[in-house]
């Protein structure tokens, strides 16, 4: 096939973005929901740049056409990102009570407050660097720089013998703005109203006092975006130690983009020579460098009103609140789905194997734990209580390397066994094995996941859990963590099926069947939710069955290369997006089967990455009860007409929207409002309770 039968990946992630910051710009959205969007772009743009561009720019010669088109369509979403932030956003925010002050908008009390603020809190911990040394000074990746530049105060006279003096008549000077020191700073108020101002704006005012003998002439604020996209010595045999490298390379590699808040061409110029940034690379924005720093701001007291109505994470009603898990899940599966279910029974589960002297063994994959997180406490635990725990933890999960390097370090503290990977595959299957020693011999318990074994973003992004203890299954998966951990030809699993080994094929396998099984009078049907489709062989097969006659039906979270509504090619493929309080990361597979349907969840996306480079795992949904939930679950999502987009056949999405107010559907509140039903239900039953008599 030829390229034009696809859309261009990274320009598809842009617009994927342009998703995220359309609900920024809702106005029937909470307002410090609009905000939260807004500080999502630009983190999401600082990933996108620090690895897709990164990886781009290093092939400039064939690809200069395609940077142009990234930057033009980048540069209008931060224009856009901005405008709503200062025009919209901040506004309304100081109708509300909590108001942004500006450098030039101090009153003389606030100007005392912030000069004394900036003596006492400040000035001690900014160091001042001259940029006419060689060599210039390191800017590091991600962080955010005062640029000043300075002239000598008329009567002040400089030594000739004077080293520290510069030779240039306008020198300018950078001061790195400490992370340690929170960007925010709150003003002193004399009524019922909150007023903040940042670090910046203290600065631009009271920066001059850093340099003696010296007038600031201009002030410029600006963060440096690096590429990260570095790859680690696989075959190293000190791998920790390679992956510390990364690190610690990542602050000094080629810088990709710059933000600053001045169109200075004396300074812009300067720094664009001394880090080697086009006119391109940089992006001149309004005021904040950084807004992802305002998410604090949605985290204040009494501020319930501008955010959505608190949505409860239910406790699954197929579980014991009490009791272990062990009884129930020998007689069914269980389906967990969280954020509307209460994350709490996935670690309940890894807690109970810990304490129960029953168990023999725990082994896990652990890709993006969080911070302080109870699984790994548990895991230690199990450890020390003398179970054989077993921790397959993925140090090349970028960007939580440095986390990730410390549980290990933890873990084997406490006698786990740590294995670090697979060589040049990343473990990406979110799978954990219990082995328990019981009446009638061994049993195993299983949970497989599509989300990472992380609590916090559990109240997050919206992943599918299954517990179960079905026998096939849990054989499959001990075979798999052999597979993984040591010398094994890899044989065929019988229910679960592995990426890199079979998991493509099989998927091509059913998408080929849905082809040859379908016809006029019973067409196939193909439903699929992920995160993101660019696998050009998985694409390939679609558009085949496309001109079969086959319905497709596909929810792409983020990028889709897949061109859709193609006459004679892609007519048959619609592909929903949808963008909500929530973040969708589950991935959900179904297929008619000619009226035999399966159903499969994974941790996997239709990309290379994924089924070619990744250690991954598809589970199939065998339980009635289960299949019938996740299903719905995945029809629903092709309903909604409140937060979807269509995706167009030229790249473009389009925004659905319901003909009447009364016939709007939103999936999200679908699902919440299941499941809060569910629970109401189970806590109106009656309890039974026996009275057992006993003599006096």
């Amino acid at each position: 096939m030829k390229d034009s039968d696809f859309i261009d990946r990274e320009l598809s992630w842009i617009e994927f973005n342009a998703r995220v910051l359309n609900e920024a710009a809702r106005k029937e959205i909470p307002l410090l929901e609009r905000l939260k969007f807004i500080c999502i772009v630009s983190s999401n743009f600082d990933e996108f740049f620090q690895v897709r561009i990164a990886s781009v720019k290093r092939q400039k010669v064939q690809q200069e056409p395609l940077l142009k088109k990234i930057s033009k369509r980048c540069h209008q979403l931060t224009d856009i990102q901005y405008d709503l932030l200062k025009n919209e956003i901040l506004p309304s925010l100081a109708k509300e009570g909590i108001s942004y002050i500006d450098a030039d908008n101090y009153t003389a009390q606030q100007k005392a407050f912030i000069e004394s603020h900036f003596r006492h809190n400040i000035a001690q911990v900014l160091t001042p660097l001259r940029t006419d040394n060689t060599p210039f000074p390191h800017i590091k990746n991600m962080e955010t720089y005062a640029s000043f530049m300075l002239e000598q105060m008329s009567g002040v006279h400089k030594r000739k013998d004077d080293i520290m003096q510069p030779a240039d008549e306008h020198p300018i000077a950078l001061v790195q703005l400490p992370s340690n020191i929170e960007r925010i700073i709150w003003l002193p108020a004399n009524d019922s109203t909150r007023q903040f101002t940042l670090l910046d704006d203290i600065l631009s005012v009271c920066g001059k006092e850093l340099f003696p003998g010296y007038m600031v002439k201009e002030t410029m604020f600006f963060q440096i975006v690096r590429d990260a996209d570095s790859a680690v010595d696989e075959e190293s045999k000190e791998f920790i130690q390679a992956m510390k490298n990364i690190l610690v390379k990542r602050q000094s590699s080629f810088a990709v983009r710059m933000v600053c808040t001045s169109t200075s061409k004396t300074m812009l110029s300067f720094m664009q020579e001394k880090l080697s940034l086009s006119d391109d690379d940089v992006y001149t924005v309004y005021g904040i460098v950084n807004p992802s720093k305002l998410i604090s701001l949605t985290e204040l007291d009494d501020v319930q009103n501008l955010l959505y109505p608190e949505w409860k994470h239910f406790q699954s009603p197929d579980l014991p609140e009490e009791e272990t898990y062990w009884n129930t899940l020998r007689q069914k599966d269980i389906l967990v789905h969280v954020p509307y279910e209460s994350y709490d029974p996935i670690i309940k589960f890894i807690k109970d194997a810990a304490r129960d002297e029953n168990v023999l063994a725990i082994k896990i994959t652990l890709y993006r734990t969080g911070n302080n997180s109870p699984i790994i406490k548990y895991l230690k635990e199990a450890s020390q209580n003398g179970k054989a725990v077993t921790v397959f933890i993925e140090l090349k999960a970028r960007f939580d390397e440095e986390r990730n390097i410390s549980w290990s370090t933890e873990l084997e503290n406490a006698g786990v066994t740590v294995i670090y990977g697979v060589v040049n595959l990343k473990v990406h299957a979110k799978i954990c094995l219990v082995i328990r020693r019981e009446a009638d011999g061994i049993r195993r318990y299983l949970h497989v996941s599509t989300g990472n074994y992380n609590p916090k973003t559990a109240t997050l992004y919206q992943d599918l859990s299954i517990l179960t203890s079905n026998h096939e299954i849990a054989t499959d998966a001990q075979m798999f963590f052999n597979i993984i951990s040591g010398y094994s030809i890899v044989k065929p699993m019988s229910h679960l099926f592995m990426a890199p080994t079979i998991l493509k094929s099989r998927l091509i396998e059913m998408i080929r069947r849905e082809k040859d099984l379908s016809t006029q009078e019973n067409p196939g049907h193909i439903v699929a939710k992920m995160n993101s489709l660019c696998h050009k062989e998985i694409i390939e097969e679609l558009y085949k069955a496309s001109q079969a006659g086959v319905k497709i039906e596909l929810n792409v979270r983020g990028i889709c290369t897949l061109k859709p509504g193609v006459a004679k090619k892609s007519e048959n493929i619609k592909v929903v997006s949808i963008i909500d309080r929530y973040l969708e990361h589950s991935r959900i597979f179904y297929f008619k089967n000619g009226g035999s349907e399966e159903l499969y969840m994974s941790s996997a996306d239709w990309m290379e990455r994924n089924l070619d480079r990744r250690i991954e795992l598809m589970i199939p949904i065998t339980d009635a009860t289960v299949f019938k939930n996740v299903k719905d679950i995945l029809f629903l999502y092709f309903q909604d007409n409140t937060h979807s987009h269509t995706l167009q056949k030229d790249g473009s999405w389009k925004q659905n929207k319901p003909l009447k107010k009364e016939q709007s559907v939103r999936a999200q509140e679908v699902l919440y409002k299941k499941y809060k039903k569910q629970n109401d239900i189970r806590k109106s039953k009656p309890r039974t309770e026996f009275i057992v008599r006993r003599k006096d």
